[in-house]
């Protein structure tokens, strides 16, 4: 095990937004660590090691900076470049045990050194097959005994003789990263103070030339009514800038500020991020493209400044009263936050928000994204009660699965919607030269933003169609649509436009139609949709939307107004006592969507019926994510954990670059985690082939293993349906023969009924990480491309949900007097390849294709597995990007 390294530090935050190195220590840090024991009072030393001892910090200084070992890891905390904690484990006489122990510096306590350590550490020592830690602790040492109980990491104490044992099981479950992502957010909210509520702001590379980026941000900042105190940095331009102090460099300013805009060419960004970071400036935000987003992240990190960009338009928070962006326009103050990698796409919504009265609480345009991004800004809305709608366009994501995780748990609250960008070839390679990051694929893209129950729309103008709808009304509680027209063939569109999203037209019930009956002229139309006639007086109208929307059974409404010489609708639209979902539609309205204002009420108001038809659609759909359960985490007996690592590490020895599993490797690791499998029998010559047929019983089916050989049945490498000893024989012989000096030997399977044939798999996504892939399997799967996926881990909601949303879905389920197949045994086996992909990401593909699903089981009739050496770790961790 080689010596750690200063280069495999990572960065996390204490509960005080305080930005702290954690590493493993080495022996270059002897010095550093024997000073931090010396340093602490004696009463935290007897509490940490219950004893005095003249040289404690020596012997533990020689402990935890040796050699690395299988046995043993120690991690440190930096802040500022200062050693303020430590955490050890070494391992005890107990198998897969290990005992902790922790010591902090006095001045650092009760900031969240302790728990982010044993975080690391813990993350750590699972990589190293560590299954439990152990900590002994005297009984008045609460400060510990609290650190272990709000871990969140299930706890086992036993008290004796003024001493508490504790014992840890280091699985992470659900409570524990409920834990760990509620101190994140924490964390991550007191770091952003800084940079969205600044007390003072400085404007770096601001010239006198109005047009330059950098004038330009001075003078949105001073016109936005900021009231702290602001500055100008630029060598050039003497001591007053538009109005405010101007100094020569970072160095002069006569205070540090919380925020520092940085426009200065890409050459100097570095220079002037470590003059920022040495006078205490809190936060940049970095304008200038093509800088060295490594080189500048280095530098915040070591002066622990937040970042946002490099190449970006700014930020703003109209709550706070500033915005530090060179947009032409300021945004209305309001309730969308919004977060853009785009400038431009930025800009529009900042614009279209304003428009139609919604505002913006926060703005940031986080570019490439080196630093702060989209998870910080969904911490951050959920803690503001004046952000009640988030707007997310970003096109890569550093952390996806954190990212739904996040997502998940602020959609709870506010209503999250995005478009998918990217989704042909040309957009794909648009989207990596524009944010020099790589892009997210569309179909796991979409699983993302499904499990975390964003809306996600593919067009701007969608985007804004929804974000009227859900700013202005209340979600809706069905999918059911009542339309009121004045006009019939506008009626008739939204209708087959409400089929086309998913929503179903409503028909009124019969007290409504009788009602409704007695209020319009003869020949109009009562059921769904509505036709009241273009000439009906607006009292009239007004009457019928609210008669319908009264309707048991309606869950939203459509109201269609086309202006006519006879009457004109429009002051109707906000003028009914409706207290259900409404979206009006005002054919002939010069803007596509639009809020209209009226007695206390907003009502979205779209030109097009196809319009207001997709909005109510996303709202729907964040209604029906929002009202299900969060599903859970099922336990999966019969787990072999400890096989399918032997199975894995030992192909791994053998294949350092990794490959195929044999398929007795791959039956034996599917095996070790419960799923279902064809009874099988390898064989290397005729006779044990007939003898496998007869134990198996028949008819079997025969498959060449040859190496490189991937898809059998395009090989000629299967044979099925045999029975008998001749056939057995022959077939045996004839692989022989195709296969010369290349096979390796014969999987003998007794043939399973027939059934629906699908397809089960695990992928390793580069960005996302392990996906498990469902859909139509056999021949139909490159036929069709009948597949859904869903990011691990999956929830037994998920694996269900994943079953139901492939077109052909309604073979599983029962169709045309078929019976269903078993849901059950395909929603384990789904659940228990998530477990398998969470644990091992060492599998780079794994198929079962087919598995024949029946009603009376499903069973895997192929299976093949691909490993490659991949680092664990943990991508719910805390830590920066």
């Amino acid at each position: 095990m080689r010596e750690p390294a200063v280069s495999d530090a990572v960065f996390a935050l204490l509960i005080d937004g305080t930005q702290t190195e954690i590493r493993e220590t080495g022996s270059a840090d002897r010095e550093a660590v024997r000073r931090l024991h010396a340093g602490m009072s004696p009463e935290n030393l007897y509490l940490r090691f219950f004893s005095l001892s003249g040289d404690i910090g020596g012997q533990i200084a020689d402990r935890m900076c040796r050699p690395p070992g299988a046995g043993h890891a120690a991690m440190g905390a930096w802040v500022a470049g200062g050693l303020v904690g430590v955490a050890s484990y070494e391992a005890t006489g107990e198998e897969g045990v290990a005992e902790v122990s922790l010591a902090v510096a006095d001045w650092m306590h009760a900031r969240g050194v302790g728990t982010l350590l044993l975080e690391h550490l813990a993350a750590l020592a699972r990589t190293r097959g560590v299954r439990a830690f152990s900590a002994d602790t005297l009984a008045q040492n609460h400060a510990v005994q609290r650190l272990f109980a709000d871990a969140g990491l299930s706890l086992r104490r036993h008290s004796e003789g003024g001493v508490v044992e504790f014992t840890m099981p280091l699985a992470p479950d659900a409570r524990y990263r409920d834990a760990v992502a509620e101190r994140e957010r924490s964390a991550d909210v007191r770091s952003l103070e800084h940079l969205l509520r600044p007390a003072s702001l400085a404007v770096i590379g601001a010239g006198r030339r109005v047009t330059s980026i950098g004038a330009l941000i001075l003078r949105n900042v001073l016109a936005s009514g900021y009231r702290g105190p602001v500055y100008a940095v630029n060598p050039r331009a003497g001591a007053e800038l538009g109005g405010v102090p101007c100094f020569r460099s970072a160095a002069d300013l006569p205070e540090p500020v919380d925020l520092a805009v940085v426009t200065v060419p890409a050459e100097a960004v570095g220079q002037v991020a470590e003059e920022c970071g040495r006078r205490g400036v809190r936060s940049l935000v970095v304008i200038t493209s093509g800088v060295d987003g490594r080189e500048l992240t280095a530098i915040c990190h070591r002066y622990g400044m937040r970042l946002v960009g490099p190449n970006c338009l700014g930020i703003a928070n109209t709550a706070a009263g500033f915005d530090a962006t060179f947009a032409a326009s300021r945004p209305i103050a309001g309730e969308a936050g919004v977060v853009v990698q785009s400038g431009g796409v930025g800009i529009a919504l900042r614009d279209h928000l304003s428009r139609l009265g919604i505002g913006v609480s926060t703005f940031a345009s986080v570019g490439d994204k080196y630093d702060v991004s989209s998870n910080d800004m969904l911490e951050w809305w959920e803690s503001d009660p004046g952000t009640r709608l988030g707007l997310i366009h970003v096109e890569s994501f550093g952390n996806p699965r954190k990212f739904a995780r996040t997502a998940r748990r602020v959609g709870r609250r506010i209503p999250l919607l995005t478009v998918v960008s990217g989704r042909s070839e040309a957009g794909l390679r648009a989207a990596a030269s524009h944010t020099a990051a790589a892009a997210t694929p569309d179909v796991t893209r979409e699983a993302l933003f499904r499990q975390a129950g964003i809306v996600a729309v593919h067009g701007l103008g969608e985007l804004l169609d929804a974000a009227a709808f859900l700013a202005c009304q209340p979600v809706p509680a069905g999918p059911r649509v009542a339309i009121v027209s004045n006009a019939g063939g506008a009626g008739v569109l939204a209708a087959d436009s409400c089929a086309d999203v998913g929503l179903s037209v409503a028909e009124p019930s019969a007290t409504t139609r009788e009602a409704l009956g007695r209020l319009l002229p003869p020949g109009a139309a009562c059921a769904g949709p509505v036709d009241t006639g273009a000439g009906i007086a607006p009292d009239r109208f007004r009457r019928c939307v609210e008669l319908v929307a009264a309707d048991a059974g309606v869950d939203a409404v459509i109201m269609i107004v086309a202006p006519t010489a006879a009457s004109d609708l429009v002051s109707v639209v906000t003028a009914g006592d409706v207290s259900k979902p409404l979206a009006a539609v005002v054919l002939g309205q010069p803007e596509s969507v639009d809020v209209r204002h009226g007695d206390g009420r907003r009502v979205p108001s779209y030109a097009y019926p196809e319009n207001a038809a997709r909005a109510l659609a996303s709202a729907w759909s964040y209604g029906r994510w929002r009202a299900r359960p969060y599903g859970r985490l099922p336990d999966l007996p019969g787990t072999r954990r400890a096989d399918a690592e032997e199975i894995i590490t030992a192909h791994l020895s053998r294949c350092p670059e990794g490959g195929w599993l044999s398929p007795a490797e791959s039956m034996g690791l599917l095996a070790a985690y419960g799923l279902p499998l064809a009874e099988w029998r390898m064989v290397g010559s005729a006779d044990d082939a007939v003898q496998a047929a007869a134990e198996l019983g028949e008819p079997v089916v025969l498959k060449a293993q040859v190496p490189g050989v991937v898809h059998k049945s395009d090989a000629g490498a299967v044979v099925l349906g045999l029975r008998g000893e001749d056939e057995v024989r022959r077939a045996y012989q004839a692989m022989a023969e195709r296969f010369d000096g290349r096979l390796d030997g014969v999987l003998i399977q007794r043939m399973a009924p027939e059934g629906v044939e699908v397809l089960c798999g695990i992928t390793q996504e580069p960005v996302f990480g392990p996906l498990v892939v469902f859909g139509l399997g056999g021949v139909a799967t490159d036929v069709l491309g009948d597949t859904g996926a869903r990011l691990t881990p999956l929830t037994d909601l998920d694996a269900e949900e994943l079953i139901r949303s492939v077109r052909s879905a309604p073979l599983l389920l029962g169709h045309r007097g078929r019976p269903a197949v078993d849901i059950a045994g395909l929603r384990s086996a789904l659940l228990r390849l998530s477990c398998l992909a969470e644990e091992h990401p060492d599998i780079a593909e794994l198929d079962l294709n087919p598995i024949i699903a029946r009603p009376d089981g499903v069973v895997a009739v192929d299976a093949r597995v691909r490993v490659i050496p991949q680092r664990h770790w943990d991508p719910y961790l805390r830590r920066m990007r």
